[in-house]
């Protein structure tokens, strides 16, 4: 039962234990009135009885109306650091409300805050509103790993003046946090300048355009009149100024292993907000898929984030949209892209298998030889078949960088080699900075020697 659900079976009063002693004591005292005829102590035990019972009623008759408006600050953490949750909570009722205790439901992953004193609550205002009848609450919370996590609602417990009885209800709705991966930085140097086999380009500033390229504009003040464009000024009758743009659209593509296809059996992923274990390697090739794109993003590349493909698996888009990944914005599209990955279902049937060989969800192998891009492997635990995937897309992109986690086989790593990946291991994401260096500076003597790292 999920955690709103429980709230919602504690949703009919129940007895506190001192109700609860309470009750027991009259029956108590009812029991011995009647062996010994002791009237006296029948009105007590009378007394005992109907108290518990009159608090259960006085709190169902009484149930609150509360409107809970939920925010974070800032709306999209990290892993491992922490968001502002502030409520916003509105009572809608006549009377006014106080005497409860509240807590907002979360995944115990966040680690909530405990329960806490709710603060009195005025009854609702209508004309002129004065603000009593609000208020607010704040408690900072922790995200120590990523995922997309419920947050909500808010569950409030009340119980009668003499504290004989208890009701837990639900108030507002859930709303999604947004947790995305640890980002690992990577030495800025290396990469930017780098030109393999004319698949990496540069960004260049045109400094000295010729007439063909020249993109004018309409001049603004503080121009420098060394740019101005007479052509353009002649034609439309005003002042035009060179437009310095940047030239050329560097694209790279990053492959990550989302089907963990090297194991024996892998479950489906169903857990929404990621309460079940983790799998310590698929986090880490997450996280180095997400260091490496941003990376890229902030050098000025174009980024396309695909999974490998798999035939045995049902493999769903990691983009939501063709196109890949551009700045300014992009990063955190990548990063909540991610946050939001699940592994890969191997539990397809065979006619499943048979469909997804005709039509590929994810088409590595696609790439024209004329368009031969840089690719990044991320390989967390790969089948033999992603592995024929990658060896496939080869002739296809230029330089082949796969960073392998400890998971990968020997034997996969051995068939990557020979089709000339450059594989090299990580075994946790701070050795991604050496990693990311190795790779760049083997590409480039790979370049010098004739485009083909030797045996």
């Amino acid at each position: 039962m999920s955690r709103v659900g429980r709230v919602r079976h504690q949703a009919r009063p129940r007895l506190t234990p001192r109700g609860i002693a309470l009750m027991v004591v009259g029956g108590i005292l009812f029991g011995v009135a009647l062996w010994f005829d002791l009237r006296d102590i029948l009105l007590l035990a009378a007394v005992g009885l109907s108290m518990p019972l009159a608090a259960l009623g006085f709190l169902a008759a009484r149930p609150p109306r509360l409107a809970v408006h939920r925010t974070f600050e800032p709306p999209v953490v990290g892993a491992g650091h922490s968001t502002t949750v502030r409520l916003r909570v509105h009572n809608r009722s006549r009377r006014a409300f106080d005497g409860a205790h509240w807590r907002d439901l979360a995944s115990p992953a966040l680690r909530p805050p405990p329960e806490a004193i709710l603060p009195a609550i005025g009854r609702t205002e209508g004309i002129l509103p004065s603000g009593d009848d609000t208020v607010g609450l704040e408690y900072r919370l922790r995200t120590p790993r990523r995922g997309v996590f419920e947050v909500g609602p808010l569950r409030v417990s009340v119980t009668d003046p003499f504290g004989l009885a208890r009701i837990d209800r639900v108030a507002g709705g859930a709303r999604d946090l947004v947790v995305t991966p640890r980002v690992t930085p990577l030495e800025p140097a290396v990469g930017l300048l780098a030109s393999v086999d004319g698949t990496v380009h540069a960004l260049q500033r045109r400094t000295r355009p010729n007439s063909d390229e020249l993109i004018a504009r309409e001049y603004r003040y503080g121009d420098p009149l060394r740019r101005v464009h007479w052509a353009a000024t002649a034609r439309r009758g005003e002042l035009m100024v060179r437009d310095e743009e940047q030239r050329g659209d560097p694209e790279l593509r990053i492959l990550l292993d989302t089907t963990l296809g090297g194991r024996v059996a892998h479950p489906a992923s169903g857990s929404r907000d990621r309460s079940d274990a983790l799998d310590p390697a698929f986090e880490l090739g997450v996280e180095l898929a997400a260091s490496l794109g941003v990376h890229l993003l902030g050098r000025g590349f174009r980024v396309r984030l695909d999974p490998v493909e798999d035939p045995a698996a049902h493999i769903e888009p990691i983009a939501p949209e063709a196109g890949g990944y551009r700045a300014p914005g992009g990063d955190l599209a990548l990063l909540e892209d991610l946050a939001r990955l699940d592994p890969a279902r191997r539990d397809v049937g065979r006619a499943e298998q048979r469909e997804a060989r005709r039509h590929p969800t994810a088409p590595v192998t696609s790439v024209r030889r004329d368009t031969r891009m840089p690719a990044i492997a991320v390989l967390v635990d790969p089948s033999g078949d992603a592995a024929e995937a990658l060896v496939a897309l080869r002739s296809s992109v230029e330089p082949a960088i796969a960073f392998a986690a400890d998971a990968v086989s020997a034997r996969i790593v051995e068939r990557l080699e020979e089709a000339d990946w450059r594989v090299i291991r990580v075994h946790r994401a701070a050795d991604l900075p050496a990693a990311w260096q190795d790779a760049w500076r083997s590409a480039r003597e790979a370049v010098r020697s004739g485009g083909r790292r030797g045996p």
